[in-house]
């Protein structure tokens, strides 16, 4: 904790948010405002980017770790939008600086860039004492993109809508995982755009497969591995088709299931406990199929603060 105790000397506030995995992603078709209606459910895993919110001039950005070169460093930076958003909602200027250190993978469906948003919220409602309420926090989150809330709740959830509106659920876990990188990130829009394209009148009535409760209900991995779905990876396949290799690899490998994580590419293969899950990584790595693999772990908590400021 000797990180810890140090930022805390130097008044900033460092707060981890995790990355999510996609159990379930039923996408209907588009609406008039461009939104698709969604089902989600969210299972946040142990993978975290890190954000530290410092006092400073004005609103500042600088990122470091994997894929930190594709990480915008002004307002269109998702925890920059966060901040500006918050300070304007208590008549504040938002003199931060927000350092973020990349763990999650950029532009690979698990929501890293919502992890930063929901971690840049509360590092600085912390740092500036604004005393929000986490309702307060989630309107907010839910204002800047539709995994943020997501981001801030953590655990498991179904998700609603632009997969927005929460509603916790029961778990019993923990449920292990292989996660596989590839090679390049797959932008959100055009996976979406692929989808409309593949499937331009689709229409289904959304809603939380039953399957998929119950097996985290009851701590069922292999049921759980039956039962993952994903709209949205025919069109990842289409746009990355590489990925139906990574896929086949997993499924030899012994996973209990196999899926893209909600837009791609990274794929999500689901193991029966920590130690297949550690041999599952070995073998996607050595498959060639993927830039890398490694393990994690889920449900985990939302955001959480690591450091406080001096008070």
């Amino acid at each position: 904790m000797e990180g810890t105790a140090t930022a805390a000397a130097l008044g900033t506030v460092t707060v981890r948010a995790p990355a999510k995995v996609n159990l379930q992603l039923a996408v209907g078709a588009r609406r008039a405002d461009g939104y698709h209606p969604l089902a989600s459910v969210f299972l946040a895993v142990d993978r975290h980017d890190l954000v530290t919110a410092a006092p400073g001039e004005g609103l500042t950005l600088s990122v470091a770790g994997e894929g930190a070169a594709g990480v915008p460093l002004d307002r269109d930076n998702l925890a920059a939008r966060a901040a500006t958003a918050l300070a304007a909602q208590h008549g504040i200027r938002p003199d931060v600086h927000l350092h973020i250190d990349k763990r999650i993978p950029v532009a690979g469906g698990m929501a890293g860039g919502s992890a930063d948003a929901a971690a840049a919220l509360l590092a600085c409602a912390t740092l500036w004492e604004t005393r929000s309420t986490p309702a307060e926090l989630q309107l907010l989150a839910a204002e800047l993109g539709s995994d943020v809330p997501f981001a801030l709740l953590g655990g498991a959830a179904l998700g609603l809508d632009r997969g927005d509106r929460l509603t916790p659920l029961p778990v019993t876990g923990p449920f292990h995982w292989a996660l596989a990188t590839a090679d390049g990130p797959l932008p959100t829009p055009a996976v979406y755009a692929a989808h409309d394209r593949l499937r331009p009148r689709h229409h289904r009535t959304l809603g939380a497969d039953p399957a998929v409760l119950a097996a985290l209900r009851t701590g069922d991995p292999a049921a759980l591995g039956a039962a993952l779905g994903n709209d949205l990876q025919p069109a990842a396949l289409h746009l990355r088709p590489a990925l139906a290799a990574t896929l086949r690899a997993g499924t030899a490998a012994g996973a209990l299931g196999a899926t893209v994580s909600g837009s791609g590419p990274t794929c999500a293969f689901l193991a029966a406990d920590a130690a297949a899950a550690t041999r599952l990584a070995a073998a996607l790595t050595a498959s060639g199929t993927c830039h890398r693999a490694w393990t994690a772990t889920g449900p985990v908590p939302g955001a959480s603060v690591l450091a406080t400021p001096v008070r």
